[in-house]
């Protein structure tokens, strides 16, 4: 048996990327910055050490999700490791990356960061209110001011492995 899991909480490093396949299928493509900590052999100092992570994440959640994220957004995130090996101008190249499950907004509400959450999950599993708020599909039951009328579809036949995905 294998697992194949990965938890990450940390700060955007760039502006989420929308694109989409021929198919119609939004894909959202960003990176994270994931400090980790090691003391300096020759100070003795501990010192941060920055790990940058690409992150993939796809459907209508994708696109909803975009609108919230910027540079800087600090966020939590589940999903799975995907290694990615294609051919470009006769060059093989890889990459490993997160392909991201569920996604938890962790930065302080910003009026000027397109209206972003406050410590909210958006996660399949959750159910937008009537109320205007978001309650998420964990038991801390975490609540927004997101708009009910913009509840956008969760789509759970679409297929990660999309064959029109250029890499």
């Amino acid at each position: 048996m294998s697992i194949n899991r990965v938890v990450l909480t940390g700060n955007l490093t760039r502006d989420p990327e929308v694109r989409r396949t021929q198919s119609g299928m939004a894909i959202m493509s960003f990176g994270i910055a994931v400090n980790d900590r090691r003391k300096n052999g020759q100070t003795g100092e501990w010192e941060d050490y920055a790990n940058f992570i690409d992150c993939t994440m796809f459907g209508t959640r994708a696109e909803a999700v975009s609108n919230y994220l910027s540079k800087g957004s600090k966020i939590g995130l589940e999903g799975k490791l995907r290694y990615s090996t294609w051919e470009r101008d006769g060059q093989k190249r890889s990459k490993l990356e997160v392909i991201v499950d569920e996604l938890e907004f962790l930065s302080p509400r910003n009026s000027q960061n397109n209206g972003g959450y406050q410590n909210n999950s958006y996660q399949g599993g959750g159910n937008y209110q009537n109320n205007g708020g978001y309650q998420g599909g964990n038991a801390g039951g975490y609540q927004s001011a997101a708009p009910a009328a913009q509840a956008p579809a969760i789509d759970t036949t679409s297929s990660v492995y999309d064959d029109d995905i250029p890499f």
